[in-house]
């Protein structure tokens, strides 16, 4: 009893160390463990980091490349940390390629932690902090060595500095609008024009929300927030406006910009889809604090008229909120616009709605507090977590008889990652249920919080695993036999695999041509040194008119090469 006191002493001396540090230890196994053990993954990763490779090899830092062409569709900075990560470690692999966007991931959760905790209180931050740490998609992203968790980083830390405006002392507010314009400008470098419209549109019609519209203008945060974004924006694009126009122009900022979002007749990039798109998307990418979320706005519908939220809007006073309520109508606005925005849009990736999460994780992490401490919405959520739970359990008995319903080929597929995933499941399931049975609500907040950890650092890779034996292994297998031998590669139909750019570390001859042309692949076959992979239907189309050998068969692809 006397160890326990002084134990509980200690903590309590401590707590603020002891959080930090737990944090640290939570999120370290989210964001870094084992993010070197895979290969990087078609079409993003492999495209991206050969990139930045070829930037870090020839020291121009300006000019981007794709497999010796010109690629004017992003700005550098994301290339830029990829070879500061390139240098530091003195190698160029899967972890040096991953590490600085988990580290963004990593310092982006703890960035939440301390200012959630500084504005109301450390309990707050700790839940909003996890839960954005866990939530599904930015787990993914966190670990892909793609642009959008740095642009989601940079947008996040500019609109922490634009909220703290709100909070702090009035000769604090110049530092904080300074701070947003920097951010504002990294985004901008990180992924053009949704890195300024978010941090600005919300600004916008945040402002207009609390009344304060003409505080952005006075020239104390206006003037030098802007010089301060100029210089951070302009002088990349001013070289390479002067060093490639018009080519750099029509590409970058007609194609890649206008196009992609105003939906022309002329906007060759495709990637359409419904206006309800995102909202799907937050559906399977805010999991699992998506069902909890779903069953409180249930629960707040149903109770619309009793809660007067038409007079509440109404009579809503900013001013007049807790810090809080503050918090929380910033969040919505941002959780809209950025909706909204990306909706809007022609082109719709599953990746561009990231930035939506750290609002959500504030308005769902009050939820998550209120529910574990004080019990409200008890109701809807206990039945979000019973379904969850019972899903679970569910999905892990069913686990047990895959060799009964799945295809042999399937099963063999998911043999390594069967049994952890049926474990995690149970145990998750039957937990869950259990905590709430007995009422101990923060015990499912643990619960969730541990299940994603574990799942992201002991299942990532064998989940990557199997979506590589669906293709991507063999043309990794067959970039490294090419590398080995000193051969080129020409590919055809292979929607720019970049597996065989990034492993063979060598131009590849993508043909695009919609129907194989035997006499091109023929062509190719007679070049000194050269091997040619295509897909293994194809290969019935060349049988009896082109002489050639097999180098390797995969189970998608087939690599060979021409005979004499």
């Amino acid at each position: 009893m006397e160890l326990w006191n002084k134990l509980k002493f200690f903590g309590n001396k401590h707590a603020d160390i002891l959080t930090v540090l737990g944090l640290a230890v939570i999120f370290y196994f989210i964001f870094f463990h084992g993010i070197g053990t895979y290969s990087l993954m078609d079409v993003d990763e492999t495209r991206y980091v050969a990139m930045a490779r070829d930037m870090f090899l020839s020291k121009d830092f300006m000019t981007l490349y794709l497999n010796g062409e010109y690629f004017f569709e992003k700005p550098p900075l994301y290339f830029w940390q990829e070879c500061l990560s390139f240098a530091i470690f003195g190698k160029i692999n899967e972890f040096t390629a991953r590490f600085p966007v988990s580290l963004l991931g990593f310092l982006f959760s703890f960035v939440v932690y301390f200012t959630c905790r500084k504005r109301i209180n450390r309990r707050f931050g700790v839940f909003t902090s996890l839960i954005l740490a866990t939530s599904l998609e930015f787990i993914m992203l966190a670990k892909y060595a793609i642009l959008d968790i740095v642009l989601t980083f940079y947008i996040g830390l500019a609109l922490v500095c634009y909220f703290q405006i709100y909070f702090c002392n009035e000769n604090h507010k110049k530092l904080y609008w300074w701070a947003f314009y920097l951010f504002s400008g990294l985004a901008v470098m990180a992924k053009g024009i949704p890195g300024f419209v978010i941090p600005f549109g919300t600004v916008f019609f945040t402002s207009i929300m609390t009344k304060k519209f003409k505080e952005i203008f006075k020239p104390l945060y206006f003037i030098p927030g802007v010089i301060l974004f100029l210089l951070i924006v302009l002088p990349w694009h001013i070289v390479m406006l002067n060093k490639y126009n018009p080519l750099f122009f029509n590409e970058y900022i007609i194609k890649h910009h206008l196009h992609r979002f105003l939906n022309t007749e002329n906007n060759e990039i495709g990637r359409k889809q419904p206006f309800y798109y995102y909202l799907l998307v937050i559906l399977w990418g805010f999991i699992p604090w998506v069902f909890s979320m779903i069953a409180v706005a249930v629960e707040k519908i149903k109770n619309w008229d009793k809660q007067k939220y038409i007079e509440k809007i109404r009579n809503f006073d900013f001013d007049k909120l807790d810090n809080v309520h503050k918090m929380l109508a910033l969040c919505w606005v941002m959780v809209i616009f950025i909706v909204l925005f990306f909706s809007s849009s022609s082109t719709k990736l599953v990746t561009y709605i990231l930035p939506v999460y750290y609002p959500l994780a504030i308005i769902i992490g009050l939820v998550w507090m209120d529910y574990a401490d004080r019990k409200k919405h008890e109701k809807p959520i206990n039945i979000s977590v019973k379904i969850f739970g019972w899903f679970a359990v569910i999905a892990g008995i069913a686990a047990m008889f895959t060799q009964f319903y799945l295809p042999a080929q399937i099963e063999d597929d998911i043999a390594e990652i069967k049994w952890f995933s049926l474990i995690c499941l149970l145990v998750f399931g039957v937990g869950t249920l259990l905590f709430v049975k007995y009422k101990k609500y923060i015990g499912v907040f643990v619960f969730y919080v541990l299940f994603m950890t574990v799942v992201s650092a002991f299942a990532t890779e064998e989940f990557f695993e199997v979506d590589y034996r669906f293709g991507q292994r063999d043309l990794v297998q067959f970039a490294k036999y090419a590398k080995e031998h000193d051969y080129t590669i020409s590919a055809f139909n292979m929607d720019r695999k970049y597996s065989l750019l990034y492993y063979n570390d060598e131009k590849v001859d993508f043909n695009e041509d919609l129907k194989l042309n035997i006499k091109t692949v023929n062509d190719d076959l007679n070049k000194k040194d050269n091997v040619v992979v295509l897909k293994n239907k194809d290969i019935d189309k060349i049988k009896n008119k082109i002489k050639y050998k097999v180098i390797k068969t995969g189970r998608r692809y087939t690599m060979i090469q021409g005979v004499k």
